[in-house]
């Protein structure tokens, strides 16, 4: 039975008052339990937690730390019905998506578990002494990755599982060693609830230290500022809108001890179409059809949703008119919860108003909390010019933007901002090199003859890019490289072998790949 009451270590949070509930975004209507803001007692009792266990998590074996995250896992599988149930009601997704999001979950959590069982990820690095060395001796030097300390992690609004409670952002932090305090997400506290019950009771299970995982209600503004600018906190990740990313890297940055905020924020991905793929009617509708299916996924609302399309000024109308054609067919579905309802009718809005820009699809819908696609349509000179027109337009709608030839192409290649996608429609002879020089400059995945939507979690899976799509373009929130984020170096200078930690004894007790003198061991 749901409480809507905070997780805080192994216990639950005892306060009364009430910060909300969740809305079904179908109905307007209320759903119970209403939620309980996490006290400022019980919020500094999780970060003393949380400190605490962060010297004796991060000295946890990786086969220790992969059997807690494989435990989160099954326990997530042992409730899938209950996500399944719970989810639609508060988000309006299909039990469907609650299912899928549910697997990728589990797939992410022990995706980590098979990296830090095994260990070689620690970038284990080992200079030997030579002390005959002239004109100066050398010293022994041995360096490795580790954890950075207690991470506070914000739920996603558009991903209640994949990147909320025990997500990408929890689940590469607690591989790192680091314990983690979740904010959860106003919009689905019940899913958040079943999934940290699922989170508290693996830690236990497995023989966690207690605060290695705490869940507070409450809100950013209050809990979540809390969070951000507590000394126990060492690095922020977040997944959610440029406005609130940027909120948390200015706090972060104002502390007397500044700290990362890796926080994933805002993008257009834009989809550029050559002239060549679509020289024939049945090619350019083929492409068509799988665009407006990019587009319309999930009522558009993936941080990897095509919002803009460059296409050619000439020979683009059997492309644009059956994109159109298939996308006027999507009915209108009910979005998220309001707040991204809104945004979604007030963006389009301001790009429908702007100068030199044509509607070709802007169907409205009466129904509550639901969202039809829109297309517009401009030039790359009113886009180049205009910054209003890179806006996001997070939801089904998309801007098409006409571009005379290569020139004109490359043009608005550099006039984008940072993306987490960009990509490329052409044929395998066609000389795109330019263009892939600036596009692998301005996003974190380069992609040739597909669309963005659809993000695998894998080891070389690079779910970031340049500012504002995240707040740090060197790293990515999804795939194993997730870990680096909540990590750092520390060099051993001249420790006998006894004090050294495994990953760096000249016996290599733990058979990992290693570095030896500039050299793969």
């Amino acid at each position: 039975m749901l409480t809507g009451k905070s997780f805080i270590g192994n216990s639950r949070g005892a306060g009364s008052q009430v910060c909300g509930s969740a809305i079904n975004p179908a109905t307007g209507e209320k759903i119970t339990p209403e939620t309980i803001t996490a006290t400022d007692q019980e919020v500094r009792h999780a970060l003393e937690l949380a400190e605490a266990a962060f010297d004796v998590y991060r000295h946890k074996s990786g086969p220790e730390k992969a059997t807690f995250l494989r435990a989160i896992a099954s326990n997530i599988e042992a409730v899938i019905d209950d996500i399944a149930a719970r989810g639609p009601l508060e988000t309006g997704l299909p039990d469907a998506r609650m299912r899928g999001e549910s697997g990728r979950t589990m797939g992410q959590l022990r995706l980590f578990a098979d990296l830090i069982e095994d260990g070689s990820w620690v970038d284990a690095r080992i200079e030997t002494a030579q002390p005959d060395r002239e004109p100066i001796p050398k010293v022994d030097l041995r360096s490795m990755l580790t954890a950075i300390g207690p991470v506070g992690v914000f739920c996603a609004s558009n991903f209640p599982l994949a990147f909320s409670v025990a997500g990408g952002d929890t689940a590469s932090a607690l591989a790192a060693g680091c314990p983690v305090v979740v904010v959860a997400h106003s919009a689905h506290p019940g899913i958040a609830e079943i999934v940290a019950n699922a989170v508290q009771s693996a830690a236990q299970e497995s023989n966690m230290p207690e605060g290695v995982f705490s869940l507070l209600y409450g809100g950013g503004r209050t809990v979540g500022k809390t969070v951000v600018t507590a000394p126990e906190i060492k690095a922020i990740g977040f997944t959610g809108s440029y406005s609130g990313g940027r909120a948390l890297m200015d706090l972060a940055a104002a502390r007397p001890e500044p700290i990362p905020v890796f926080a994933e924020m805002s993008a257009i991905n834009p989809v550029t179409i050559l002239p060549s793929v679509i020289q024939s009617v049945s090619a350019a509708e083929n492409l068509a059809t799988a665009a407006s299916a990019s587009l319309t996924l999930g009522v558009g609302q993936f941080c990897t949703n095509p919002g803009v399309f460059f296409i050619p000024a000439e020979g683009a109308e059997a492309f644009t008119e059956k994109f159109i054609e298939l996308t006027a067919k999507v009915p209108a579905a009910t979005m998220l919860n309001a707040g991204i309802c809104k945004a979604y009718h007030d963006s389009t809005a301001a790009i429908k108003a702007q100068p030199n820009v044509e509607t070709l699809l802007n169907v409205t819908s009466d129904a509550f909390g639901t969202a039809a696609p829109s297309v517009f349509k401009t030039t790359a000179v009113e886009f180049v010019n205009n910054k209003a027109l890179s806006e996001e337009m997070f939801g089904p709608a998309t801007l098409m933007v006409t571009y005379q030839d290569l020139d004109e192409l490359i043009a608005l290649a550099e006039s984008i901002s940072g993306q987490l996608t960009t990509s490329i429609h052409a044929l395998p002879e066609d000389d795109i090199t330019n263009l892939i020089n600036v596009f692998d400059r301005k996003s974190g995945r380069v992609i040739f003859n597909q669309f963005p939507t659809g993000v695998e979690v894998c080891s070389s899976m690079v779910h970031g890019g340049p500012f504002p799509s995240t707040s740090d373009g060197r790293t990515t929130s999804v795939g194993t490289m997730a870990i680096f984020r909540y990590t750092r170096s520390v060099s051993y200078q001249n420790f006998p072998q006894s004090n050294l930690p495994a990953e760096l004894q000249d016996a290599n007790p733990l058979n990992i790949k290693r570095m030896l003198n500039g050299k793969a061991e």
